[in-house]
């Protein structure tokens, strides 16, 4: 048989067998190839007190570092009102301490002294009602002067009561009523002295994590009102990519796989980064996605936490997201 005629056979049949293996490896490669975009997060940043705004240390394109300080407003209306704050508290813990401590015993010694000198006026004026009662019958007295020893005598009794009540009051001291209701003024004036503090610490706006201010709404001297914007904060970390996968390849990008990450401006150079979530439930693939056959194909969307960013990692960026060999 001519050797030709065998080899030629073989050489058909391998070729078609390498190009259906270098087929199914491309096309495996292509299924296992994901699309997305960058997803850099914003935070906008803003004073939680009204007031004047007092310096400015941080202008647009400046990057920051958490707990940077970005502005501050005019101190002096909030340590004003923290100082009012701070009074308030004092004079109501001054009197609820006198208030659960009872009256002093000096107090008390001068009560005992004034029951026993209206006492005694009390002992004087019966004594005197009684003289002019037994005088009037002789006519030695007048009515007039009776009723003036009655009247003498009842005033006198009623200060006795009056002493004796004080007495008695500050023997068992304060009411509960009037302790607890001291207790409720001065929990009151604490968090009022605790809102005072945090005004004045508010009063200093402190970068939340390290960014990029994008864009600054303030300038020194202005007045701004709290929660109005002040700056725009792009998160510079972590970076992440929102991919979307569909159904046949959703075992493949499970939570924790790890992945490689290439834009337009550096093929050769790819990112890495690790699956960190998952959608639940299946949607439409975005517009945004750059593939045209799963634009109408339900799919599942990922969050890739970028582990080796840097500052060519934009906003929206397109990129082609592959398992990790």
């Amino acid at each position: 048989m001519n050797k030709k005629a065998i080899i030629l056979p073989v050489l058909l049949l391998g070729s078609a067998a390498a190009y259906l293996i270098y087929r199914s490896v491309t096309t495996a490669e292509r299924q296992a190839t994901l699309y997305g975009n960058v997803d850099i997060r914003e935070a906008s940043l803003a004073f939680r007190v009204t007031g004047r705004v007092a310096s400015l240390l941080v202008d647009e394109g400046a990057q920051v570092k958490e707990g940077d300080v970005l502005a501050s407003l005019d101190p002096e209306p909030l340590r004003n009102a923290l100082h009012g704050a701070e009074a308030a508290v004092a004079a109501l813990a001054a009197r609820n301490a006198m208030l659960r401590s009872g009256y002093r015993s000096e107090d008390l010694e001068q009560a005992k002294a004034r029951l026993q000198a209206a006492q005694a006026v009390l002992v004087d004026a019966e004594r005197e009602f009684a003289r002019q009662a037994t005088l009037l019958p002789e006519g030695v007295t007048t009515q007039r002067a009776l009723d003036a020893a009655r009247s003498a005598k009842d005033q006198a009794t009623a200060q006795v009561q009056v002493a004796g009540q004080q007495v008695r009051q500050m023997s068992t001291g304060f009411r509960r009523e009037e302790v607890a209701d001291s207790d409720a003024q001065l929990r009151q004036a604490q968090a009022q002295l605790a809102a005072a503090q945090l005004a004045v610490k508010d009063a200093t706006l402190l970068a939340p994590s390290e960014g990029i201010i994008l864009t600054r709404a303030i300038e020194k001297g202005n007045m701004v009102q709290a929660g109005s914007p002040a700056f725009s904060l792009s998160l510079t970390s972590p970076v992440r990519v929102i991919a979307y996968v569909g159904e046949p390849m959703l075992g493949r990008f499970s939570p924790g796989t790890r992945v490689t990450l290439t834009t337009d401006g550096r093929p050769g150079q790819p990112y890495h980064g690790r699956v960190g979530f998952v959608s639940p439930t299946a949607e439409f693939t975005p517009k945004s996605v750059e593939t045209t056959d799963l634009r109408t194909s339900l799919v599942y969307r990922l969050r890739i936490v970028v582990e080796d960013s840097d500052s060519q990692l934009r906003q929206g960026m397109p990129v082609t997201v592959k398992l990790a060999r």
